[in-house]
């Protein structure tokens, strides 16, 4: 369903081509001032000052004149006939519309019958995208950077599947490289083997320290490895004989050395079993899991399959990328070693993810750091292959910290995703001491995506837990509750045997004729302004535009509540529609932010 907001539109473009002979796109927006209508449009001044303008009749000679032969125009539309009460031109040019009441009621009860429904478009004509987000490394913990980018990549999946997309979600991890080895090389400190042995990866599964940590949770598991990854890294830093065993470790890695294989896969497992509990805690399943370890072999040889044809050059025994010729700078593919870098592997990714899922459209859900990567990556593609050209696209997020500062793996100072989570979860146990485990839980996690989905996707976040489970201010939990205060009111109604029935002509046509408070109107004008926020959100992958939304309409509910009678109102047909229809459309924009909606808190 198209919004209102595009038909008149639409509707503008013709007549503006009716009148001028111009294609023009006009662009409706919102006024500042709602007492200046419901939609507003400049065009009558950017055609004016056209110096290419074609008017057919000279007659219109100011800038007013052509917005009333605009309006003129408009008037005659059966569509602003029916779904507008007035249209006004203000100076110098503006032209002004009002939603009529009964176009606004008649919305309201269609938000009521289509339910869940209500905001989705075919505006994206089912394209096909893919979207790789998440990104944990094996053999790391994951951070609460890890959390913001899954939270961000699944709100941004759920939009872009709301205005019509084919969304397929995949996730791609570094199971191997030197973080591997640090990580091995840690285990084989703690649990004290001896590395002459030939056989020291196999002791170390035999070892006591192993076996009980094997039947610890995925989260002390998880927790294990970082603690052998931060040893590992501090003596490949600290140690010049340590770096040099990690060195070939590495190596051993890369090779497949059956020595080091179970080790490495029993480990890798460990991460993949805590990295899955997440996923399955935040509501995000991958359509498929892509790892290093499957693509840098590929990656390798189709570098080494572009060297002939200039694509690719060999420079100081090394397979570089010239970006240079490009506007971009040159990059490592292949290193003098014969080890295929990041670079080179994604030329093996790239290959692969369209193989099995042919795309319009590559969504990379990766931080800042990484622009420059990715503007040579995706060149290097396209020049190998034209079905790549314009398709990939790096979309970056800022960084989370809280107050202690800036978390680093290596350090061993990492503030993990399940931490922040369990730590939301215990404060609002503490807070809202009557909340039983499942809503807590609901509300722990709604609290943390919400927090970090409200602020522009490219700044950086500080979060509190303060303001994260807050029913007083811009917080999950208090879109949470205003859903709830909708429910409530809808299970009394039900009691006192109050159900509104969309279908009912009587009850339709007596809703019509009701005096409207200021509140009312606001949150009927308000709800007509969903489906345009969902669909910037998907065009702009801005998540916050629909929670600024969303706390916005909050607000104007919950100052309905306290100032209206429902139920015991004369106006309680009207009354009790609108909070159903509110309690939908918040429903319907937290579900697309990824947060459990809870009839009860």
């Amino acid at each position: 369903m198209e919004s209102v907001k595009q038909q008149i539109e639409l509707i503008l473009q013709k007549a503006i081509k009716d009148l001028t002979g111009l294609e023009i796109v006009p662009k409706l927006s919102h006024p500042s001032n709602q007492r200046h209508g419901d939609y507003s449009t400049n065009v009558a001044m950017i055609l004016f000052k056209d110096k290419g303008l074609r008017i057919k009749d000279k007659k219109y000679a100011t800038i007013l004149k052509l917005a009333e032969a605009i309006v003129e125009k408009l008037n005659n539309s059966s569509l602003i006939i029916n779904h507008c009460s007035q249209i006004e031109v203000w100076p110098p040019g503006f032209i002004n519309f009002w939603l009529s009441r009964n176009y606004l009621i008649t919305l309201m009860i269609y938000i009521i019958r289509v339910k869940e429904e209500y905001g989705k478009s075919e505006r994206l004509g089912n394209k096909k995208i893919l979207v790789e987000f998440a990104h944990p490394n094996t053999h790391k913990e994951f951070h609460i950077g890890h959390l913001r980018n899954i939270i961000l990549g699944e709100s941004i999946c759920r939009l872009l599947e709301a205005n019509g997309a084919n969304v397929n979600r995949v996730n791609y991890q570094g199971d191997v490289g030197l973080h591997v080895a640090k990580a091995l090389f840690g285990l084989l400190r703690l649990c004290h083997a001896d590395q002459t042995q030939p056989d020291w990866a196999s002791q170390i599964l035999k070892n006591k320290i192993l076996k009980r940590v094997q039947d610890d949770n995925s989260y002390q598991k998880a927790k294990f490895l970082g603690k052998a990854y931060t040893s590992g890294s501090k003596s490949y830093e600290e140690e010049k004989s340590a770096k040099a065993k990690i060195i070939v470790l590495n190596k051993k890695i890369y090779s497949k050395d059956p020595s080091i294989l179970p080790l490495w896969g029993k480990t890798r497992q460990w991460s993949l079993d805590y990295f899955d509990s997440i996923y399955k805690r935040v509501g995000t399943q991958f359509k498929r899991l892509y790892f290093e370890s499957e693509v840098y072999e590929a990656g390798k040889k189709i570098v080494l399959s572009h060297v002939d044809d200039g694509i690719f050059e060999k420079s100081d025994n090394a397979i570089i990328f010239d970006g240079e010729k490009f506007g971009l700078h040159k990059r490592v593919f292949i290193t003098k070693e014969g080890n295929t870098t990041y670079e080179g592997k994604e030329m093996g990714l790239g290959h692969l993810q369209y193989k099995e899922f042919p795309f319009d459209e590559v969504l990379h859900i990766v931080g800042p750091e990484q622009a420059g990567y990715f503007r040579v990556v995706f060149k290097a593609l396209d020049q190998i292959d034209a079905v790549f050209k314009n398709k990939e696209k790096h979309l970056s997020y800022g960084f989370v910290q809280l107050k202690q500062g800036k978390m680093s793996s290596r350090m061993g100072n990492v503030v993990s995703g399940e931490w922040l989570l369990d730590e939301a979860k215990l404060r609002i146990r503490k807070e809202f001491k009557k909340m039983d485990e499942e809503t807590s839980e609901k509300v722990a996690v709604g609290s943390v995506k919400y927090s970090m989905l409200k602020f522009a996707r490219e700044s950086n976040i500080q979060f509190s837990f303060e303001d994260s489970i807050s029913l007083e201010g811009n917080s999950g939990p208090y879109l949470q509750y205003a859903y709830a205060r909708t429910q409530s009111v809808v299970r009394k109604s039900e009691i006192l045997n109050s159900k509104f029935e969309t279908n009912s002509n009587d009850q339709n046509t007596k809703l019509k004729n009701y005096k409207f408070e200021p509140e009312e109107v606001l949150l009927l004008r308000s709800l007509n302004r969903f489906q345009e926020v969902v669909m910037e959100s998907a065009e702009t992958f801005a998540p916050n535009l629909l929670c600024n939304y969303l706390f916005d309409l909050s607000q104007k509910f919950n100052l309905f509540y306290q100032k209206h009678k429902i139920l015991e109102s004369e106006n309680r047909e009207l009354r009790l529609a609108l909070t159903m229809a509110v309690g939908q459309v918040i429903k319907n924009g937290l579900y697309l932010l990824g947060i459990s909606a809870s009839e009860r808190m």
